[in-house]
């Protein structure tokens, strides 16, 4: 399997920018993975394509001000360093800006803010992958010194941080933002309450493999990189009854799907039911995944070339996908973290 496979021509224009207001009216694209058979349609139309009994499964993890800006020492020359992971006190996996100038035993100041108090640190390790092992003499409240990243295909400042935020987030940890969710208003999850659709939330940690390119040509040769997840005994329990009872499980987005299906083959629940638990997952869906928890997928167009569109591929057929991708571009539909959704089912 080449990662050519999944490439495809999006002009840069149609690169979004800057979030939809309101939330639900995104677009939303349908996707038939039966038949590849595509319609659309709204995002605020959402409840018109469900029906009592669905159970919607959310990523609850909040974005951290994960971008801190500092400068080498002793050049003083700036630096920019996004923490991915926290490894222990002090210690993190980060990636820094421009690299070049944080080879191991570098050190670096980063300083609040307000421009007060300095944070002093130094590179531990350089990774394969490129990121960097640091560590911080003392710890910080990362409030006060860091912002909230954002993708770095998107150019323009973001006025409301809470916007690069879904409605129903609660447990922060993530470098990046479950976009799929940022769809929903409370008003349109309100709806879906009056009319019997089930909710259940999960929690994964999202990291930089949500927005790193798979620069493999052989996909298989690709790492991902594990990110931390909990499930709860009471969503595991609700997921569980909906399964048993025969109604569709639809996730919201593609951190919860590597979740679910993760949990699923550590509980060898080769019917798809799952037990609590947490830990760290490596996931890396392709095509010829066998699928055991989900039944439909609301996600964002992806990156041509990446793991997320790999994982969406193997839901609903890569030949399936690719056209639906080429209608969005001919229909002028708006493209990655800010852009418009689909509904597979």
């Amino acid at each position: 399997m080449l990662t050519s496979d999944f490439d495809y021509h999006l002009p840069s224009h149609m690169i979004a920018q800057t979030p939809m207001e309101p939330r639900d009216h995104s677009r939303l694209l349908t996707l038939d993975r039966a038949n590849g058979g595509v319609k659309h349609r709204n995002f605020y139309e959402l409840p018109d394509l469900l029906r009592e009994g669905d159970m919607l499964v959310f990523n609850d993890s909040r974005v951290f001000p994960a971008r801190l800006k500092g400068r080498g020492e002793p050049s003083r020359r700036e630096i920019e360093l996004l923490l991915l992971t926290r490894l222990g006190e002090g210690k993190w996996r980060t990636l820094v800006r421009p690299g070049r100038r944080m080879r191991a035993g570098a050190e670096f100041t980063v300083v609040d803010r307000d421009g007060g108090s300095e944070i002093h640190g130094r590179v531990l390790e350089v990774e394969e992958a490129g990121t960097r092992l640091v560590s911080f003499e003392d710890e910080f409240d990362l409030r006060n010194v860091g912002v909230i990243p954002l993708p770095p295909y998107i150019h323009e400042s973001l006025d409301d941080p809470e916007r690069y935020q879904t409605v129903y987030s609660d447990r922060e940890g993530s470098a990046a933002a479950p976009t799929a969710g940022l769809h929903f208003t409370q008003r349109l999850l309100d709806r879906l309450d009056d009319m019997g659709v089930e909710k259940a939330f999960v929690t994964l940690h999202v990291g930089w493999d949500s927005f790193r390119p798979v620069k493999a040509e052989s996909a298989d040769e690709h790492e991902m990189h594990s990110e931390y997840w909990e499930l709860s005994a009471t969503s595991a329990d609700a997921i569980n009854r909906a399964k048993r009872e025969g109604r569709r499980i639809i996730s919201v987005g593609t951190t919860a799907v590597r979740l679910l299906e993760n949990a699923a083959i550590l509980g060898d629940g080769a019917d798809g039911l799952l037990t609590e638990g947490s830990g760290w997952v490596d996931l890396f869906i392709t095509p010829g995944f066998e699928f055991r928890v989900i039944d439909g997928l609301i996600t964002n167009f992806h990156l041509p070339r990446s793991t997320l569109l790999m994982l969406v591929s193997a839901f609903a057929g890569r030949e399936n996908v690719l056209a639906a991708y080429r209608e969005a571009v001919e229909a002028r539909y708006r493209f990655y973290s800010f852009g418009d959704a689909m509904l597979i089912a």
